[in-house]
């Protein structure tokens, strides 16, 4: 799967962690920074990976920074993107089962790389339910029209 990466410098190491555990697991991981642990602004980082998979360059995308809120809200804002922070493996495989979400978002200050790696894999492996959810996310798309 094409996976596209980014995170704040908050995120920069979970980032490289999971970039390299993707890597390892036969991902083509498109990484959009920050490169550095110097500080940034998070909403560059997740507006460039939620246009990569807003746009099909990437299947899905994964974000980090210190909570996973500010990038979560961030992406949400870019048209077809549906970002959930996940912070264990259930909330994970939810999100994906019902919400059939395309970006999962991190908080690097409240994981460790350990739980993170297991909430991307569920996130990764989990697919989406369909039925009553597509429904419902029909409903979410046409926000994105309606307002």
């Amino acid at each position: 799967m094409k996976i596209s990466i980014g995170s704040d410098h908050a995120g920069f190491e979970l980032k490289k962690t999971l970039a390299e555990w993707l890597s390892q697991q036969g991902h083509e991981i498109n990484d959009r920074g920050t490169f550095s642990p110097d500080s940034v602004d998070y909403p560059d980082f997740a507006v460039s990976v939620a246009k990569d998979v807003s746009e099909g360059a990437s299947q899905r995308g994964i974000l980090v920074c210190g909570s996973g809120i500010g990038v979560s809200i961030a992406a949400n804002k870019v048209k077809g993107i549906r970002a959930a922070n996940c912070y264990n493996e259930e909330i994970a495989a939810l999100s994906r089962a019902h919400n059939d979400t395309n970006i999962l978002t991190l908080g690097a200050r409240f994981l460790n790389d350990d739980l993170a790696l297991k909430i991307t894999q569920v996130w990764l492996e989990t697919r989406f339910e369909g039925g009553r959810h597509q429904i419902r996310v029909e409903k979410i798309t046409r926000l994105e029209k309606d307002g």
